[in-house]
Protein backbone atom coordinates (compact mmCIF):
# COMPACT_ATOMS: atom_id res chain seq x y z
CA UNK A 1 0.00 0.00 0.00
CA UNK A 2 3.01 2.34 0.68
CA UNK A 3 4.54 1.57 -2.88
CA UNK A 4 1.13 2.62 -4.25
CA UNK A 5 0.67 5.83 -2.68
CA UNK A 6 4.66 6.28 -2.87
CA UNK A 7 3.87 5.84 -6.89
CA UNK A 8 0.46 7.86 -6.88
CA UNK A 9 1.70 11.06 -5.19
CA UNK A 10 5.26 10.63 -7.82
CA UNK A 11 2.89 10.35 -10.95
CA UNK A 12 0.81 13.37 -8.93
CA UNK A 13 4.44 15.60 -8.81
CA UNK A 14 4.91 14.87 -12.51
CA UNK A 15 1.44 15.55 -13.51
CA UNK A 16 1.50 18.35 -11.90
CA UNK A 17 4.59 20.23 -13.08
CA UNK A 18 3.77 19.37 -16.46
CA UNK A 19 0.67 21.61 -16.10
CA UNK A 20 2.83 24.22 -14.61
CA UNK A 21 4.95 24.14 -17.81
CA UNK A 22 1.70 23.78 -20.34
CA UNK A 23 0.16 27.12 -18.25
CA UNK A 24 3.65 28.68 -18.39
CA UNK A 25 3.92 28.10 -22.15
CA UNK A 26 0.43 29.04 -22.66
CA UNK A 27 1.08 32.41 -20.88
CA UNK A 28 3.87 33.22 -22.91
CA UNK A 29 2.18 32.93 -25.92
CA UNK A 30 -0.50 35.05 -25.01
CA UNK A 31 2.28 37.30 -23.89
CA UNK A 32 3.35 37.02 -27.25
CA UNK A 33 0.14 37.61 -28.68
CA UNK A 34 -0.13 40.48 -26.38
CA UNK A 35 2.59 42.10 -28.38
CA UNK A 36 2.33 41.41 -31.56
CA UNK A 37 -0.77 43.58 -31.47
CA UNK A 38 1.14 46.31 -29.43
CA UNK A 39 3.97 46.17 -32.52
CA UNK A 40 0.75 46.26 -34.94
CA UNK A 41 -1.24 49.06 -33.63
CA UNK A 42 2.08 51.23 -33.43
CA UNK A 43 3.49 50.24 -36.39
CA UNK A 44 6.90 49.06 -35.13
CA UNK A 45 8.98 47.56 -37.51
CA UNK A 46 10.15 44.89 -34.68
CA UNK A 47 6.60 43.16 -36.39
CA UNK A 48 8.72 41.60 -38.93
CA UNK A 49 11.04 39.95 -36.16
CA UNK A 50 7.71 38.22 -35.08
CA UNK A 51 7.43 35.79 -38.25
CA UNK A 52 9.14 32.41 -39.08
CA UNK A 53 10.70 32.87 -42.34
CA UNK A 54 8.52 30.55 -43.78
CA UNK A 55 5.26 31.15 -41.66
CA UNK A 56 1.98 30.15 -43.93
CA UNK A 57 0.06 33.23 -44.25
CA UNK A 58 -3.46 33.32 -44.98
CA UNK A 59 -5.85 36.28 -45.72
CA UNK A 60 -9.04 35.14 -45.82
CA UNK A 61 -11.60 37.50 -47.94
CA UNK A 62 -15.03 37.87 -46.65
CA UNK A 63 -17.06 38.80 -49.67
CA UNK A 64 -20.13 41.17 -49.67
CA UNK A 65 -22.31 37.83 -50.14
CA UNK A 66 -21.21 36.23 -47.55
CA UNK A 67 -18.25 33.39 -49.10
CA UNK A 68 -14.72 33.19 -47.79
CA UNK A 69 -11.65 32.81 -50.52
CA UNK A 70 -8.54 32.32 -49.06
CA UNK A 71 -5.49 34.12 -50.54
CA UNK A 72 -2.24 32.28 -49.36
CA UNK A 73 1.05 34.42 -49.64
CA UNK A 74 4.53 33.63 -48.02
CA UNK A 75 6.62 35.78 -45.33
CA UNK A 76 8.21 37.91 -47.76
CA UNK A 77 5.96 38.95 -49.88
CA UNK A 78 3.58 39.54 -46.46
CA UNK A 79 6.47 41.47 -45.57
CA UNK A 80 6.43 43.87 -48.27
CA UNK A 81 2.61 44.17 -48.89
CA UNK A 82 2.79 45.33 -44.76
CA UNK A 83 5.01 47.96 -45.49
CA UNK A 84 2.96 49.32 -48.25
CA UNK A 85 0.13 49.63 -46.21
CA UNK A 86 1.47 50.90 -42.90
CA UNK A 87 2.65 54.10 -44.23
CA UNK A 88 -1.49 55.18 -45.24
CA UNK A 89 -2.53 52.81 -41.53
CA UNK A 90 -0.03 55.39 -39.48
CA UNK A 91 -1.81 58.23 -41.50
CA UNK A 92 -5.72 57.36 -40.21
CA UNK A 93 -4.49 56.24 -37.13
CA UNK A 94 -5.93 52.38 -37.92
CA UNK A 95 -5.82 50.03 -35.09
CA UNK A 96 -7.16 46.79 -34.59
CA UNK A 97 -9.22 45.63 -31.14
CA UNK A 98 -8.86 42.02 -30.73
CA UNK A 99 -11.40 40.15 -28.17
CA UNK A 100 -12.25 36.69 -27.50
CA UNK A 101 -9.18 35.38 -27.13
CA UNK A 102 -8.23 32.13 -26.55
CA UNK A 103 -5.04 29.95 -26.66
CA UNK A 104 -4.66 26.19 -27.05
CA UNK A 105 -2.07 23.66 -27.38
CA UNK A 106 -1.50 22.95 -31.59
CA UNK A 107 0.97 20.81 -32.91
CA UNK A 108 4.23 22.34 -31.40
CA UNK A 109 2.81 25.41 -30.77
CA UNK A 110 0.12 27.57 -29.43
CA UNK A 111 -3.17 28.78 -31.08
CA UNK A 112 -4.08 31.94 -30.30
CA UNK A 113 -7.54 32.93 -31.43
CA UNK A 114 -9.73 35.94 -31.49
CA UNK A 115 -12.07 38.16 -33.08
CA UNK A 116 -10.43 41.31 -34.84
CA UNK A 117 -12.09 44.66 -35.29
CA UNK A 118 -11.13 47.13 -37.11
CA UNK A 119 -10.37 50.69 -36.12
CA UNK A 120 -13.71 52.30 -37.61
CA UNK A 121 -16.10 49.42 -38.24
CA UNK A 122 -18.77 47.73 -35.94
CA UNK A 123 -17.92 43.69 -36.99
CA UNK A 124 -15.42 41.39 -35.97
CA UNK A 125 -13.49 39.23 -38.02
CA UNK A 126 -11.68 35.79 -37.14
CA UNK A 127 -8.20 35.38 -36.83
CA UNK A 128 -5.86 32.93 -35.16
CA UNK A 129 -2.27 32.82 -35.24
CA UNK A 130 -0.18 29.91 -34.53
CA UNK A 131 2.73 30.82 -32.32
CA UNK A 132 6.35 28.67 -31.62
CA UNK A 133 8.68 28.90 -28.96
CA UNK A 134 12.24 28.27 -30.65
CA UNK A 135 15.18 27.23 -29.12
CA UNK A 136 16.67 29.53 -27.86
CA UNK A 137 13.42 30.41 -25.90
CA UNK A 138 12.44 33.34 -28.35
CA UNK A 139 8.28 32.48 -30.04
CA UNK A 140 7.41 33.40 -33.37
CA UNK A 141 4.35 33.32 -35.54
CA UNK A 142 4.88 29.92 -37.56
CA UNK A 143 1.17 30.11 -39.32
CA UNK A 144 -1.87 32.65 -39.35
CA UNK A 145 -5.11 33.50 -40.85
CA UNK A 146 -6.77 36.78 -41.11
CA UNK A 147 -10.31 37.54 -42.50
CA UNK A 148 -10.71 40.52 -44.08
CA UNK A 149 -13.31 42.36 -46.62
CA UNK A 150 -10.65 44.53 -48.27
CA UNK A 151 -11.74 42.92 -51.42
CA UNK A 152 -8.66 43.85 -53.01
CA UNK A 153 -6.55 41.06 -51.97
CA UNK A 154 -8.79 38.86 -54.20
CA UNK A 155 -6.29 40.07 -57.01
CA UNK A 156 -3.81 37.65 -55.23
CA UNK A 157 -5.98 34.53 -55.15
CA UNK A 158 -4.89 31.86 -56.80
CA UNK A 159 -6.78 30.71 -59.79
CA UNK A 160 -7.39 27.26 -60.25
Amino acid sequence: MKKFLSLFLVFGAVLSAGTQAFAGDAEDARAFFDKYVNAANTYSPTIETMYSPNAKITRQVVKPDGTLVNVDTDTATYMKQLKLGQAGAKLRKYKNTYTDIKVEKSGSGYKVSSLRQPSGEDYKLKTYMVVTKQPNGSWLITEEMMQTKVQTFLKYANKK
